[in-house]
């Protein structure tokens, strides 16, 4: 008895003995096929609309193909295919992360060997609702501005383009209620940009508009 382990061509001599008494030898060659393997293939986490990495499959086995399944095709990815997968469009059009599983199996001289899973994970754009404007006096305090969106965990940062009116060039989260200044003769109006951000995915900006008017004198009268 014989076990053999290592792929190759083998002559195996069977001596044969029945019960007549008689007996016999043949020989049989065995060809021993290796198991072919494919090298772990990468997760990847993208934002919708970001082009996918190429994947390509290896193995350790000379003439090794590869199929695989996706059980997730909204993502833009067919459902199965062979080869190389090439890179693709990302796609996420809820407001959640949606994950794909890929299954791939190589396969070599007709034999199947151990299949590997990776995901492809799709972000979902963020979005901010429109704040509204504002129009206020000289001195008056301002409302209160709670940015809000549809993405769980969506971040905001804004920058605003005159900070004579008496809110800071930039910041990030909500901007709290402020006294409106303005000096001048003639109204002033700054354009705020509130752009949301969520698992490192940036959405559409919105902007609105804060417009302070002055406060406005009469020449004394003699």
């Amino acid at each position: 008895t014989h076990t053999y382990t290592l792929p190759g061509s083998y002559l195996v001599i069977l001596n044969v003995t029945v019960p007549s008494g008689c007996n016999g030898t043949d020989s049989i060659l065995v060809q021993l096929k290796p198991i072919p393997t494919v090298v772990q293939p990468a997760n990847q986490t993208l934002c919708n609309g970001a082009t996918t990495n190429t994947i390509t499959f290896a193995g350790a086995v000379s003439g090794t193909s590869f199929s695989w399944s996706n059980n997730n095709n909204t993502i833009g990815l067919p459902g199965s295919g062979t080869g190389n997968i090439a890179s693709f469009t990302a796609i996420n059009l809820t407001n959640a992360p949606v994950t794909a599983t890929i299954t791939v199996t190589p396969t070599a001289a007709g034999c199947a060997g151990a299949p590997q899973t990776f995901t492809i994970t799709v972000n979902p754009t963020p979005t901010v609702v429109q704040p509204a404007n504002q129009v206020l006096c000289n001195g008056a305090t301002t409302n209160t501005i709670t940015f809000a969106g549809a993405v769980s965990g969506t971040t905001y940062s804004w920058i605003n383009s005159n900070t004579s009116i008496g809110l800071a060039g930039s910041g990030n989260g909500n901007i709290p209620s402020f006294t409106a200044l303005n000096g001048g003769t003639t109204s002033v109006t700054a354009t705020i940009t509130v752009t949301p951000t969520a698992a490192g995915c940036a959405g559409l900006p919105q902007t609105f508009t804060i417009t302070v008017n002055p406060t406005p004198t009469v020449v004394q009268p003699a």
